[in-house]
């Protein structure tokens, strides 16, 4: 099967995953119990049945529920999702201002975890029986087990009243004069917490992952070879084993990343983030279903194409790997 076969295979398969999901998730939410229009009445300060009946034929919420998923697909795939009930304002606009912030997070956070948790897992394979190993291992499982919430709630407590040298909410300092460099500064000093309140989880993963692949590997005959051949041991970890053990972080890493997008909905919450989660979390709570969907929608591209890109660098890093039989 030729490259551009299977792009075209995959990139149809792709939309039919996000037709399906488009589907379930208009379902879903339109399932669940609760009244938008309550919710929109509740803000307006109070309204009499007329009223609430008035809304929901503004918003299209008393049409039967398939011709309401048949309006919705038809706009949907011509790039209209609707408008919020909540904030008034074309839900992709609204996406596309916060979409910013959550992949600067998400991204941001990966890489803090791929980068640090394969270093803490070469380091680890090197003694595995040594103290630094045990070390390894012991902050790899604090790391995994502690819940998302709950480090970011420890961090906001720590640095606002123990330690307070960074900020603990928000993106940047409305405050600040300056030029681009300066609100870049800014913006990074804002971004620490928040990454690492959300990368600490998938470092433990990567770290665990790259010890045991390390270790794995390390006991091959070919690496026995190898050093029975003179080979320097730095050429031995970063030639031969690590180029071998980065391959299921790779994969892991791509398949995570639509768990990181949903627990970037905890930390942007704790850390009052400006992105995407914290947009769901008001969405929910006022049940504006367009914005909803809309970020849904949005997140289930993002993973399809990090899955994508996850395949390409896959091939990349392993030659070996061919396109398809």
């Amino acid at each position: 099967m030729s490259f551009l076969t299977a792009f075209i295979k995959r990139l149809a398969w792709s939309a039919l995953l996000i037709l399906a999901v488009l589907v379930l998730n208009f379902l879903l939410i339109h399932l669940a119990p609760g009244d938008p229009a309550d919710v929109i009445a509740g803000e307006m300060g109070g309204a009499t049945q007329e009223m609430l009946d008035d809304i929901r034929r503004s918003y299209g919420l008393d049409k039967p529920l398939y011709t309401q998923l048949w309006i919705y697909l038809s706009r949907a795939i011509q790039g209209d999702l609707g408008n919020s009930f909540f904030y008034n304002t074309p839900v992709l606009d609204l996406i596309l201002g916060r979409m910013g912030p959550t992949l600067l997070l998400v991204i941001t956070a990966l890489l803090f975890a791929l980068v640090i948790g394969t270093s803490l897992g070469v380091i680890a394979s090197r003694k595995p029986n040594g103290s630094l190993s045990y070390v390894v291992t012991i902050v790899s499982i604090v790391g995994y087990a502690a819940p998302i919430f709950w480090t970011g709630l420890m961090l906001v407590i720590l640095f606002a009243s123990v330690i307070p040298i960074f900020p603990i909410s928000g993106m940047y300092d409305i405050r600040l004069q300056g030029g681009a460099l300066e609100r870049a500064l800014d913006v990074a000093h804002h971004l620490v917490l928040p990454a690492f309140t959300l990368g600490i989880v998938y470092l433990a993963q990567y770290s665990r992952l790259t010890r045991a692949s390390m270790l794995e590997i390390l006991g091959s005959d070919y690496i026995r070879t190898a050093r029975a051949k003179g080979v320097s041991e730095f050429k031995i970890y970063s030639k031969h084993a690590l180029r071998n053990a980065i391959l299921p972080i790779v994969t892991i890493a791509g398949l995570q990343f639509g768990a990181v997008i949903s627990g970037a909905v905890l930390v942007e919450t704790v850390f009052s983030w400006p992105g995407l989660g914290t947009l769901a979390f008001e969405s929910i709570l006022a049940r504006d279903y367009p914005t909803i969907l809309g970020i849904l929608f949005f997140s289930a591209v993002l993973v399809i194409v990090a899955n994508m890109i996850t395949d390409m660098v896959y091939r990349l890093v392993d030659p070996r790997v061919g396109v398809g039989k």
